[in-house]
């Protein structure tokens, strides 16, 4: 095993082990199954809401690169008040999903009864992974797209 694969795996059991991942009792009751998850909706607000400035300003970037460099609109919605109107959709459509994080635990509890708290922090932790890449997906695209149609751009000068 390499030393950055062991390092990803220490790190990956560290983010694991904080408190934003953990139960330390067995939650007995909707109140305080809802109460753990509430507690870490700043916190994943806060984490997925990076990935999503971050995500704007790679596209603000590919979109002003392309503007100077090409004359060319490419990364931009059409009108740009479009992405204001998709970034609050996103912001309220993500903290629904996250509202169904607790919801999912309140009837998995119902169903699998002993192994919800295992559960619950998995899911936590697997959901939270898959916000931040779907936050980041569109500033991934873009950049592959903007990168390809370079290479084609400077592939037809040559």
């Amino acid at each position: 095993m390499s030393n950055w694969n062991l390092w990803q795996q220490v790190r990956i059991k560290q983010i694991r082990e904080s408190w934003l991942f953990q139960r330390e009792v067995s939650l007995t009751n909707a109140r305080e199954i809802i109460g753990w998850w509430e507690a870490r909706r700043i916190p994943y607000n806060l984490i997925v809401g990076c990935a999503g400035i971050l995500t704007c300003l790679t596209l603000l970037v590919i979109a002003v690169a392309s503007f100077e460099l090409f004359h060319s609109d490419f990364g931009l919605p059409d009108p740009p008040l479009f992405a204001v109107f998709g970034v609050i959709f996103y912001g309220i459509a993500a903290n629904a999903c996250y509202t169904g994080g607790w919801i999912a635990e309140l009837i998995f509890r119902r169903v699998f009864p002993g192994e919800y708290d295992q559960w619950a922090t998995s899911s936590f932790f697997l959901g939270l992974l898959f916000s931040v890449l779907l936050t980041l997906l569109p500033a991934i695209l873009v950049s592959a797209v903007g990168f390809f149609r370079l290479i084609a751009r400077l592939g037809a000068v040559h």
